[in-house]
């Protein structure tokens, strides 16, 4: 909403600058964007009238002019002043700065000689006083401005164009008079609205109005307008005030249609009355029906479009823009002048269907008084008839059932609680008064009754709402909150998630967070998944699926990273996985279980003058999965899984509860997916990387400990695993520790099997051991894993 500060002062004039009443609006919710001066700085410019113009004797495009500036010659001599315009005649009035005037850009008037003739001044155009971009001559100004006035006072040029930045459910202040009201609340200073007063009938002339669509149009009134001068001047006033509020002056009849929609904030339309057949009609666009608009656009409509027709087409789109066959013109004589209420929802979003807006489509999507529908119809004729003349017949209405507004209940405790301050009843009574809404007090409650224009009251904090904004946004204390902090307990069985992050950044790893949605493929590949969660609106058709696993954002990580020639990349990721699981909670028929996926690719080790250039593979990246999960102890057997190698993958177990995969990724993705050489990569459940072991105490012995060894032959097949675990459980004090350091195939080592040497500690806390003791530990050790595993010494 776009007008001048001057216009709006003959509403409502409070004690408050420019800048103040710009901030004023825009703490209380109407919001300010821009506030600019209607003309740039300049002095000593005047009315000035040309007397006599000659020819310059020694410059074709120069004239010489004699030019009265008033009571501002002192001796009451025209000045002499060279001019280049076209249109500089006898008789003019145009501006002229005196020599002293400082123009816009800090141009200096002075007396000079202009090829031999001397020049007192200057005759101005709009551009050189910057009150346009472009002129193609002198500024002429009406036949009756005074003499030696200021041009600045002549013109309002110390005006200021307000530009408001409404939010959509205030279209009450999409008029003047709604700002007014406003500023009228605001200030406490009261308001001065237009005298709209019936016009007097002198004709018989109507049209009948019928409303076939009552529920999109509930109330339309017309009226005839015989006689009238379609080529009458706009007022000054008027066309000065509408190109200060962005609409520029097209002819009488169109402006006072523009000027009563600034004022009262009602859209008006004119037809030509003779370009009409039948009634008038308010109903909906029939299948097939064209329309041609006033901006040379030529529309099907659709038959969910309300149009105004007469008996025979279509004449307008209803509140949004009228026809061109039905268009008044300079040669109008007649008009048929329209005023209509129009339900917001029929009008909303039509004009964007067809790719343009209007000032009136803008209003009455947002809601438009209902009750001013008359007002502004007697408030166009009063104008017209002023300005064109003419004979008003009388006004033609229908009605259907017009939009009900509920009373709503404001409770002064709720206003408290609200707000944080403690408003009486009578204070709150005074507020509503200042936005003069109707209530009805019981108790501390109000039952409030909102206006015609007010479409956005609707419920309490809407109410509440208004009162913050009278009492003052800037008066509202903001006081610091005040809690109670309690220190969270912490389990020493679980560690926080960043000691996991920080522990696999340590080693060489960095953080991605990829999105939860991912390509379907992914799902079929990385996890043989084919029937994943669809998202019912996805951000983008490639992105349609929920993941089920975090290995395809890894991959796709990586090969980001390789087209960016990053030769050695070290990734992980934490987050939620998606799966179908009809009794899972808390969201029934779906699992959503945390994970952590590492991959790594390229060197083992940085580039270094000691690095020998081995790549990383699945041994790097279990020590680094066994490091993250130390001191647990964890189990690897063998796995097909679909991501993975198949003969380079492992299951991951902990406590005998399996918790992921590790592996190199299968060739066939490798391939797929246009990488160099195959990463290694593991997935686990996160909760199994935030479980911590409590610290055991365990006596430190002050004895030496005794170092054996044993070297047994076993089957080539066996685990080394099963091996290891089964002498842990069989080993019996005084052995404390057991650690495989050799394995041998080869000469004197029968074919199918393998060496296998073990060093062998034993301690004890009390005393120093016997042979004896050392003897029969290794024997007992010896003998289960010949009993165990047909194990047998090594000669």
């Amino acid at each position: 909403m776009k007008f001048s500060e001057s216009w709006l002062r003959t509403f409502v004039n409070p004690a408050l600058s420019s800048a103040e009443l710009s901030h004023l609006l825009t703490m209380a919710g109407l919001e300010v964007e821009e506030l600019e001066p209607v003309a740039p700085a300049f002095d000593q410019v005047v009315v000035a009238q040309v007397l006599e113009v000659v020819k310059h004797p020694d410059a074709d495009r120069l004239k010489v002019c004699q030019v009265d500036i008033g009571p501002m010659s002192g001796s009451g001599t025209p000045l002499q002043i060279v001019c280049g315009a076209p249109n500089v005649a006898p008789g003019l009035k145009v501006p002229c700065a005196l020599p002293g005037a400082r123009l816009p850009g800090d141009f200096k008037i002075k007396v000079a000689k202009v090829r031999g003739i001397e020049s007192s001044g200057m005759l101005c155009s709009a551009k050189e006083l910057g009150l346009a971009e472009d002129a193609s001559g002198l500024l002429e100004l009406p036949a009756d401005a005074p003499v030696g006035t200021s041009l600045r006072s002549y013109l309002d040029l110390d005006d200021q164009i307000y530009t408001l930045k409404l939010t959509p459910n205030r279209a009450d202040c999409l008029s003047l008079t709604g700002i007014a009201r406003e500023v009228a609340a605001l200030t406490g200073t009261p308001a001065t609205y237009p005298d709209i007063r019936p016009a007097p009938v002198s004709t018989h002339a109507s049209r009948p109005v019928v409303l076939e669509a009552s529920l999109a149009c509930p109330r339309y009134c017309g009226r005839v307008i015989s006689g009238v001068n379609a080529r009458a001047a706009t007022p000054e006033w008027m066309r000065r005030r509408l190109e200060r509020s962005g609409l520029r002056s097209i002819s009488a009849l169109v402006d006072v249609t523009n000027y009563v929609l600034l004022e009262l904030g009602q859209p008006l339309h004119a037809f030509d009355n003779a370009k009409l057949k039948g009634s008038v009609r308010a109903r909906m666009a029939r299948a097939g029906e064209s329309l041609k608009l006033l901006n040379g656009q030529t529309l099907t409509l659709a038959e969910d479009v309300l149009v105004i027709a007469d008996d025979s087409q279509p004449l307008a789109l209803a509140g949004i823009m009228g026809g061109e066959a039905s268009s008044v013109t300079l040669e109008t004589t007649e008009i048929f002048l329209e005023s209509a209420f129009f339900a917001p929802k029929a009008i909303a979003g039509r004009a964007r269907r067809y790719n343009f807006s209007s000032d009136s489509s803008h209003r009455f999507e947002r809601g438009v008084d209902f009750g001013n529908t008359l007002n502004a119809l007697e408030r166009a004729t009063a104008l017209v008839l002023e300005i064109c003349g003419g004979e008003a017949g009388p006004i033609t209405e229908a009605r259907g059932e017009l939009p009900e507004h509920p009373p709503v209940r404001l409770r002064t405790a709720r206003v408290k609680k609200v707000l944080g301050l403690a408003f009486s009843a009578d204070e709150i009574a005074a507020l509503l008064g200042r936005l003069a809404l109707p209530f009805v007090q019981e108790g501390d409650d109000f039952i409030v009754t909102p206006p015609s224009y007010r479409f956005d009251m609707e419920i309490e904090a809407d109410l509440i709402e208004e009162v913050a904004r009278l009492h003052g946004y800037d008066n509202i204390p903001a006081p610091a909150p005040v809690g109670t902090l309690a220190m969270l307990p912490q389990e020493e069985t679980r560690r926080p998630l960043f000691r996991v992050r920080q522990l696999l950044a340590d080693r060489g790893f960095q953080e991605v967070i990829n999105f939860a949605f991912v390509q379907e493929a992914w799902e079929q590949d990385f996890a043989a998944n084919m029937n994943p969660i669809r998202l019912a609106n996805p951000i983008a058709s490639q992105l349609a699926v929920m993941r089920s696993s975090l290995i395809g954002g890894l991959v796709e990580n990586l090969s980001t990273n390789l087209k960016r020639k990053q030769s050695r990349v070290r990734l992980f990721e934490q987050g939620r996985c998606f799966l179908r699981d009809a009794g899972a909670t808390p969201v029934p028929g779906y699992d959503q279980p945390w994970r952590l996926a590492a991959l790594a690719y390229g060197p083992a080790r940085p580039e270094g003058w000691g690095n020998d250039g081995r790549k990383v593979d699945y041994f790097d990246l279990k020590g680094d999965l066994e490091a993250l999960l130390a001191p647990a102890r964890l189990r690897f057997a063998r796995l097909d899984h679909p991501a993975l190698h198949p003969g380079r993958a492992a299951r991951v177990s902990l406590d005998g509860r399996v918790i992921g995969c590790i592996g190199e990724l299968h060739p066939e993705w490798v391939q797929k997916y246009d990488l160099p050489t195959p990463p290694v990569l593991f997935e686990i459940d996160l909760d199994a990387a935030v479980q911590a072991r409590l610290p055991v105490y365990a006596e430190v012995s002050r004895f030496q400990p005794v170092i054996r060894d044993l070297a047994v032959v076993v089957d080539q097949q066996l685990a080394l695993q099963d091996l290891l675990e089964g002498m842990k459980a069989a080993a019996k004090a005084p052995i404390q520790d057991l650690q495989l350091f050799d394995v041998y195939l080869g000469k004197g080592v029968p074919e199918g099997k393998k060496s296998l040497a073990f060093r062998i500690v034993m301690q004890d806390t009390q005393r120093t051991l016997l042979e004896a003791e050392i003897d029969s530990a290794l024997a007992d050790l010896t003998a289960y894993l010949e009993q165990n595993f047909a194990a047998q010494l090594r000669a």
